[in-house]
Parts: structure tokens; C-alpha cells; sequence
């Protein structure tokens, strides 16, 4: 079973703290550039509105819908979680296409050979989206830095059980 991560929105007090936690976890340890509007790229986006607000990222899907539709397999299940193989992407758009969610994100960018010198042969299209931070041992960074603690992990398993609980007392209600 995948590990889901989950906001409430109850919660959210929309501060963007988790996006920013997002972009340095994901970035080299010097790169505080990265927090600039040209390249601030999180891989998860924060939705508000005039009555909620709260982060939408990947749910991790089992049957990952943007998976089966991948024409190169970029998008493969590897330690209970859809990662991204960059060098497989080409940016065709499928995955965001199929994400129910709108957790996918297809991001252009110059590629780089060496410090502030741009690579031979154009952009780079990379697909993007959350990938549960696996290279970082505590897990997401967004959770360790949420302050209202709105954002947290939760097992499949576990969800599945709670909705079934609801279910429960949905019908003994009813009776």
C-alpha cells in the first residue's frame, strides 16, 4: 500500500511554507536561488480561495493513471510512490492530462553543462510532481514544516479502514 500525504484544509492557513520546503528540499545545498520567481518550482502547489486554502500534491496512486499513460515509462512505482525518471520524460503531456488531481506539472528550463552556461541543444521538459522527498530519511519536507500541521502522512490501509468505519456509522445511523 502507498503512503498517502494529506492536507486539510481546515487546517491551512495558506503561508506557502510548504512550498517553499518543497523547492530547497529538492534543491542543491547552495542553491537559495531557487526560491527566485524564475526557478521557485514546487511539487506541490498551494490552491486558495476566499474560503480555503490548502496544498494539492500526488496521491501516490496504486494504478497510477499517469503512469499506464506514459509512452516512455517515465512515471514508474518505486518504494510505495510514482517517481519521475527525468531522463526518460519528453514532455509530452500525457500525465498531466490523466492525473485526476492536477498534481502533474510538466516544467521547462534551461539545461545547464556548467555553472550559469547553457547546455547545447535547448530547454529541458521535465515532468514534476511530489515524490514524497524519498532521498530525504524524515520523510516530506512540507510536513516537518507545516505550522498548523496541516499536512500529514497517512497509510492507504489506514484510510481505507476510516472510510469504512464512516460507512459503518453512515448505515447504523440510518437504521
Amino acid at each position: 500500500m502507498n503512503i498517502l500525504v494529506i492536507a486539510d484544509p481546515g487546517k491551512c492557513i495558506g503561508c506557502r511554507t510548504c512550498e517553499v520546503a518543497c523547492v530547497l528540499a529538492h534543491a542543491a545545498p547552495d542553491a537559495i536561488h531557487k526560491l527566485a520567481a524564475a526557478h521557485f518550482i514546487p511539487r506541490l502547489k498551494l490552491i486558495k480561495t476566499s474560503k480555503v486554502s490548502t496544498p494539492v500534491q500526488c496521491r501516490q496512486c496504486e494504478d497510477a493513471p499517469c503512469a499506464k499513460v506514459c509512452p516512455t515509462r517515465a512515471l514508474v512505482l518505486n518504494h510505495n510512490s510514482v517517481q519521475v525518471v527525468q531522463t526518460r520524460c519528453i514532455g509530452c503531456k500525457s500525465c498531466v492530462m490523466a492525473c485526476p488531481y492536477g498534481a502533474m506539472e510538466i516544467v521547462t528550463r534551461v539545461a545547464v553543462l556548467q555553472e550559469r552556461q547553457p547546455a547545447a541543444g535547448g530547454p529541458l521538459v521535465e515532468a514534476y510532481k511530489c515524490d514524497l522527498c524519498i532521498h530525504r530519511p524524515q520523510g516530506p519536507s512540507c510536513i516537518d514544516v507545516c505550522p498548523t500541521k496541516a499536512i500529514y502522512t497517512i497509510d492507504a490501509k489506514v484510510l481505507s479502514d476510516n472510510l469504512r468505519k464512516k460507512r459503518e456509522q453512515a448505515a447504523v445511523a440510518q437504521m
